[in-house]
């Protein structure tokens, strides 16, 4: 079967976040399609199958990290839509049926996507004994981000303390929380960004995302309710590097990247 190797939220190969992508006819075993994610071992793997016409969704769609089942990925989904509407395989905007609800991605006419996802419900928590260290850094505040990224979300003091983390994964792991997204605001908005971030997921196999769409499901309603602007642009300062563009709609957050297609071949299984 065909399977693509895409880079998400980047207009060059070789940055943004890649993400393996799979149109399948049906999923097969849990088991199988692991062993696939672990295979091609990158953040994650897209896994997506055509549905019957008339429901609410087009194409059912999950997400594989090389260790376990996602409920929410942002770069894999806009890596989906890309193979769909560079192949043909659909025209319009695409609902994909996941454990998220229904999203919808919609290829716009300067080649972009925009992915429509809930708003992550945000509720200030204490910062946990040990995060600190284990972060290499003090967090000014720390947010829970709700059941479907599941992740904290801790505002540092400045963009500088964030592209200068050394965080230590094996002390992160021992965390109950699945990862961290520390983030902060620009230094320089004139530098075509309004805030940072980088994103630590190593008890899920990730010691650090590329760039992270399901965290700006956060990282939007924080720093546009901080900024009094509903639209704004994140940088993901992981070495690859990535822009999300970020509106906030009503209970929804519009994310918005490119992608490119890397790698395209066969898996033998």
């Amino acid at each position: 079967m065909r399977i693509r190797i895409v880079d998400a939220f980047t207009n060059r190969p070789f940055a943004g976040n890649p993400a393996g992508v799979l149109l399948l006819d049906a999923f097969p075993d849990d088991a199988w399609l692991q062993n696939v994610a672990l295979e091609v071992n990158h953040a994650e793997t897209a896994f997506a199958h055509p549905l019957p016409e008339g429901g609410e969704a087009d194409w059912a769609l999950r997400w594989f990290t090389p260790v376990a089942e996602v409920a929410m990925c942002g770069h894999a989904t806009l890596a989906t839509a890309h193979v769909l509407a560079t192949t043909d395989a659909t025209q319009g905007p695409v609902r994909f049926a996941t454990r998220s609800g229904v999203l919808i991605a919609t290829t716009n006419d300067d080649g972009s996507i925009t992915l429509d996802f809930p708003t992550a419900p945000l509720t200030q928590v204490e910062v946990p004994a040990g995060l600190a260290e284990a972060l290499g850094a003090e967090p000014l505040t720390a947010h829970d981000t709700g059941p479907n990224v599941g992740d904290l979300l801790v505002e540092l003091a400045d963009e500088k303390t964030v592209l200068g983390l050394t965080a230590d994964h094996k002390a992160l792991a021992r965390h109950s929380e699945r990862g961290f997204i520390a983030t902060a605001v620009a230094e320089d908005p004139s530098q075509g960004h309004d805030f940072v971030s980088r994103c630590f997921f190593p008890r899920i196999g990730i010691d650090e995302d590329p760039v992270t769409g399901s965290a700006h499901t956060a990282l939007a309603p924080y720093w546009s309710e901080r900024l009094g602007r509903p639209d704004l642009t994140g940088l993901q300062a992981s070495p690859r590097s990535g822009l999300v563009h970020t509106r906030i709609h009503g209970d929804r957050t519009l994310l918005t990247g490119r992608a490119v297609t890397v790698i395209d071949g066969e898996l033998h299984t």
